[in-house]
């Protein structure tokens, strides 16, 4: 097991976004390991993120971060899914408004897909897809899905992402948004949360 200091195991995760990275630490809860970041580790530049599902995405972030790296590895591909676009965003959700597109230019940009459509045919879910790399093993891939759907407009501040527009199915229509949630409410039951409680197990039993 890689070390850091000499003493605790070290676990790469395979992001850039603080947002990511703030949520992972405290959702995976893991006292006796030291998350890093791709930067403390020296590993510069990006995977090219070919591929066609959230789970193919973090597989690929995941063996480059460790190939890289040679420290155990864990990667994150997440996004939302709108029923009424068959499924788009998708594997483009970051890049949904553009390659450089703000998270409110990419939110705007669906509700303007979505205007005129009633609360029944908004419905949408997050997905997060975790993979864990760990050198000699095969890959251990898990998946967690927050439903509900998208608002008719931008209600909140909190979280990051397509959170001021996103309704959870725990809320009724024109409820809050997770923008509007606390993050230790959004944190019991989001598509994340539930991908770090799957994946928790396979760390723990590896001694992170």
């Amino acid at each position: 097991m890689t070390t850091f200091g000499g003493s605790r195991p070290r676990l790469l995760v395979a992001t850039r976004s603080e947002h990511k990275l703030r949520e992972l630490r405290e959702l995976l809860a893991l006292p006796n390991a030291e998350l890093v970041t791709l930067d403390e580790v020296g590993v510069d530049g990006e995977p090219v993120e070919d591929g066609e599902s959230f789970e193919a995405n973090a597989a690929i972030k995941a063996r480059a971060g460790l190939a890289a790296s040679g420290v155990p590895t864990l990667a994150d591909d997440s996004g939302i899914e709108v029923d009424a676009l068959d499924g788009a965003p998708g594997v483009r959700t970051r890049r949904y408004a553009g390659d450089d597109a703000t998270d409110e230019q990419n939110n705007q940009k669906l509700l303007a897909a979505l205007e005129g459509l009633p609360a029944e045919r908004r419905g949408a879910h997050y997905v997060c897809s975790l993979v864990l790399a760990m050198p000699g093993e095969p890959l251990i891939t898990v998946r967690g899905e927050c439903a509900g759907r998208i608002a008719t407009g931008p209600r909140g501040s909190g979280g990051f992402g397509y959170d001021p527009i996103f309704e959870p199915d725990r809320e009724p229509p024109g409820g809050r948004t997770f923008g509007q949630w606390s993050a230790e409410d959004k944190n019991r039951v989001s598509h994340r949360a539930r991908a770090a409680q799957a994946m928790t197990p396979y760390l723990v039993d590896r001694g992170f």
